[in-house]
């Protein structure tokens, strides 16, 4: 092999190992170019996975205090203060009672007496539509719902203590004290039942009912608790601390509840206690029944319904 063709074979040797030198290098090159793009979409991947997780927790946690706070859409606000029948079916709150449909007895659908009854906090209509069912069987009565609508736990106290202090408005307090000024002025009477907070709703409407006749009709006090006289009212674990007088109550208190113990009438009779008024010549039926969870104490129908007797019955004493 002459001297040239021994250089070119050199170049060539050259070349091909530069060759595979620099393959190797853009093989190694692109690996770590695909890892790093692997390893870069895996942390892309983790941080949306972290921040979706952030944001659905938030929302959660958002939705939480709406709840409790009554902030954001409450869906059972649209029906408040109206009337609640038969089916879960409202009504608005200008209806003529003798045109809701009452939910009646499952023994008696041709029952005659009507019943209204107003529910406490944290109690949407279709758990209010049960307890209507529950009033019905338990007193043969045909019963109409005033409902009084829940935006979560923590807007129904703070809308309790507007009521304690006569406050703000309250639709459930504005269509029971129409309902009960429209029947009275028409000649009939009229069968309440609250808890809870239908208590303390109770008691503003009938003190608004007792203004309208002393301003509106110019009653002096002695008509105008004659015409409340009209009214039947019974109480079970209510927020109310004081009644007009004129009305005919009987009002159900556990000892065992909280919620009357401390912000209704108490647990000891009200000659007692001189904060409670229940009105002139109510009958306070007091009783024990006491539960491990306080909130239980204060069921509606599990532990006053149970308690109830007829209204004359208690109004006797007996």
């Amino acid at each position: 092999m002459n001297p040239i063709e021994r250089g070119r074979n050199l170049i060539n040797q050259v070349r091909t190992g530069a060759e595979r030198t620099i393959d190797r290098a853009q093989e190694t090159v692109g690996n770590v170019v695909d890892q790093a793009r692997g390893v870069a979409a895996e942390g892309g991947r983790r941080v949306n996975q972290f921040v979706d997780g952030f944001e659905n927790a938030a929302v959660k946690g958002t939705q939480a205090v709406q709840g409790f706070f009554g902030g954001g859409n409450q869906p059972d606000r649209v029906h408040d203060g109206k009337f609640l029948g038969a089916g879960g079916q409202t009504f608005s709150p200008d209806t003529p009672l003798s045109d809701v449909p009452a939910v009646t007895p499952r023994n008696n659908p041709n029952a005659t007496d009507t019943v209204l009854y107003v529910n406490g906090i944290n109690t949407t209509k279709d758990a209010q539509a049960n307890s209507l069912q529950a009033i019905a069987d338990t007193t043969g009565a045909r019963v109409i719902g005033i409902h009084n609508a829940t935006e979560g736990m923590g807007a129904d106290l703070a809308q309790c203590v507007k009521d304690k202090l006569d406050k703000g408005t309250n639709p459930a307090v504005d269509t029971l004290a129409d309902t009960l000024y429209n029947e009275i002025k028409a000649g009939r009477n009229v069968h309440l039942m609250a808890h809870s907070q239908g208590g303390l709703i109770s008691s503003r409407a009938l003190g608004d009912v007792y203004n309208r006749l002393r301003v509106e009709d110019g009653m002096s006090q002695a008509d105008a608790q004659q015409a409340m006289s009209r009214i039947n009212v019974e109480t079970f674990g209510a927020a109310a601390t004081r009644y007009p007088d004129g009305p005919n109550y009987v009002h159900y208190v556990n000892r065992g509840d909280p919620v009357p113990g401390l912000f209704g009438l108490g647990p000891v009779p009200d000659s007692w206690n001189p904060v409670a008024d229940g009105g002139k010549g109510s009958v306070v039926r007091h009783f024990n029944e006491f539960h491990l969870n306080p909130i239980g104490a204060h069921n509606f129908e599990s532990v006053y319904l149970n308690q109830r007797v007829p209204f004359d019955q208690a109004r006797g004493g007996n």
